[in-house]
């Protein structure tokens, strides 16, 4: 029993809670938190304010959170660092850091430096990714580097550099921005470039498995999902030209090549339910769905679903609740819409500004990326329905002069998390 004992404790840094947020847009990857028995309405002013920390560094990094520790990563000084927060503390303390690699920045870049990738946590491993491709692997507990790579200069790995941003030596535009996704023994990067948009890493080594050999494109700055469609478990992905689909070894098996590839960044996150992927773009390009199922001789063929300009996506995600897609357009303002049909339900373009979203337990976490106001808000199919809302005590002083709060926000084991650059603040809002 002793033994027993002193093994949970010695694991406790690493043993997953129900309503933990180990990656970039939660358990799922889909924006949800699994929080239950949260407020369902705030009081005027908003929830209490439990702390903030400070020295969080540059960056677009979220929080990552398992268990009473937060992982997340930022740019000081000439360098970007993994780092994690014992949340036990009041404000939260930094347990250790890590160093990922040098500061991803580049002259005349007046939007971003430092990372902008969230950490993944994996029982007692954290993959960390920089903004120049360096990707590290360190002991949860500890902060101890177990192995590295670099996706240019290992995997010949490229980013799509479409609206600016470095070319030299490699493609690399606003710098790597997909996270790392785990599934089972390997880690899923996409890297992008000649040798394939995936790559297939062992998740204890950094070993090489795989590349998506079929799939010779850019990378994105979207991040890649675990799916099954047509019976089929594979890792899809958005891309400029559109959506893929390739399997657990990396073999190709469907893409939607659009009429015209996607001219901008391409930042969203593909949205899957039901065999149906939808990804959806800024910048006046807007929404693409594609049905995904097996067609002659059983070969997986992905059929248009639906395209619209009225939801134009840009870098604050899409959340799905019941049947109904939720987030910011910059075409009309926050939306809501059918998920299979694409038909928009309401528009809402003066409560709120352009911002990025979660969901928890039914609700929605809205956060502008200007003047720091965060909503709680109703998933309603009738109208913007706002059941809470705070105004951030601070605002970063390091962003870039054309930086903006892009920082998802996080709910996890009954707290808030909101992050701007330097300043993470944590809110109470267990029911």
């Amino acid at each position: 029993m002793l033994r027993r004992a002193a093994l949970l404790l010695a694991l406790a840094p690493t043993l997953a809670l129900a309503a933990d947020w180990p990656q970039f847009r939660g358990p799922a990857r889909d924006g949800h938190s699994a929080d239950t028995g949260l407020l369902k309405s705030w009081p005027a002013g908003g929830p209490k304010l439990l702390w903030t920390f400070a020295e969080g560094g540059v960056g677009y990094a979220g929080p990552a959170v398992v268990g009473d520790r937060l992982y997340t990563c930022g740019g000081k000084g000439g360098d970007e660092y993994v780092y994690a927060l014992d949340l036990t503390k009041t404000p939260a303390a930094v347990l250790w850091s890590a160093k990922i690699g040098p500061l991803f920045t580049w002259q005349g870049n007046s939007w971003n430096a430092g990372p902008s990738v969230t950490p993944t946590v994996d029982g007692d491993r954290v993959y960390a990714l920089g903004g120049f491709g360096d990707l590290v692997c360190v002991e949860a507990k500890t902060g101890k580097e177990l192995w590295r790579a670099n996706y240019a200069k290992d995997f010949g790995g490229e980013v799509n550099p479409i609206g600016g941003g470095l070319t030299q030596p490699s493609p690399l535009g606003w710098g790597n921005s997909a996270a790392p996704l785990v599934d089972g023994s390997t880690l899923v990067c996409v890297v992008g470039g000649k040798r394939g948009l995936f790559a297939g890493l062992d998740k204890t080594t950094g070993k090489l498995l795989w590349r998506s050999a079929d799939v010779p494109e850019q990378a994105p700055y979207s991040s890649p999902v675990a799916a099954k469609l047509g019976g089929v478990p594979q890792y899809v992905s958005a891309t400029n030209k559109g959506l893929v689909g390739v399997g657990l070894k990396g073999e190709l098996l469907w893409r939607h090549d659009r009429a015209t590839a996607f001219d901008d960044v391409v930042i969203s996150t593909p949205v899957v339910r039901d065999g149906v992927v939808a990804v959806s773009v800024g910048f006046g390009e807007g929404i693409e769905a594609v049905t995904v199922a097996p067609g002659a001789g059983g070969k997986l063929t992905a059929t248009k679903q639906y395209a619209s300009k009225e939801i134009q996506n840009r870098d604050g995600g899409l959340v799905l609740l019941g049947d109904h897609l939720y987030g910011h357009s910059e075409q009309g303002g926050w939306v809501c819409a059918e998920f299979k049909t694409g038909k928009v339900l309401w528009t809402e373009g003066k409560a709120l500004g352009r911002g990025v979203i979660s969901a928890a337990d039914g609700k929605l976490y809205c956060a502008a990326e200007k003047g720091g106001a965060v909503v709680l808000l109703d998933a309603a199919t009738d109208g913007w329905k706002e059941a809470g809302r705070l105004s951030l005590p601070a605002t970063s002083k390091l962003r870039k002069p054309q930086g903006m709060l892009w920082t998802h926000p996080v709910v996890a084991n009954g707290h808030l998390y909101i992050r701007d650059q330097e300043l993470l603040f944590c809110y109470a809002v267990k029911g």
